[in-house]
């Protein structure tokens, strides 16, 4: 079970329901898919100081590195490899609380200790996986699930 993160006197959940609504009117109206991405990926960086933030899009049959906030990356990642991968294979949200028990992980940092990746519908087709890594063991839990998808759906629904 992940511990219970606190930032600046704050729970998990708390900043989630602070970010939520932020998140809402940041995207609102703007239809770009990758300007709202880059700004995703820079909230939640500014507000958890994950290790990486990022998006990864489906194109011509691969993931291809989107906008993200941390450092340098995997470019190209196969379907069903990797966490990445393996979500969009799934077309579901993968919690990985440590990256080396997990089979076929692709390590594009060593720092890299958790991971959460959440896929991104359009039409019921995964078109990109919004993929966070933290430099510390179980990171990641149902309450990130729960937010994260919720703030996924914000760029479904924008589409």
């Amino acid at each position: 079970m992940a511990e219970e993160l606190v930032v600046q006197g704050s729970t998990k959940e708390e900043l989630y329901q602070n970010l939520f609504p932020q998140i809402e009117s940041l995207l609102e109206g703007e239809t770009d898919l990758i300007a709202n991405m880059a700004n995703l990926a820079a909230c939640l960086k500014e507000t958890f100081d994950f290790w990486w933030v990022g998006f990864y899009r489906v194109k011509n049959g691969e993931l291809i590195l989107g906008p993200f906030q941390g450092p340098v990356a995997c470019m190209h990642i196969r379907k069903g490899c990797g966490v990445c991968g393996t979500a969009w294979q799934q077309e579901s949200t993968i919690i990985v609380p440590d990256v080396d028990l997990f089979p076929g992980h692709i390590a594009c940092s060593s720092a890299s200790r958790s991971e959460i990746v959440v896929p991104v519908f359009s039409q019921d087709n995964v078109i990109a996986v919004l993929d966070i890594d933290s430099e510390f063991l179980s990171t990641f839990d149902y309450t990130d699930q729960y937010w994260l998808e919720k703030i996924c759906k914000l760029l479904q629904d924008g589409q």
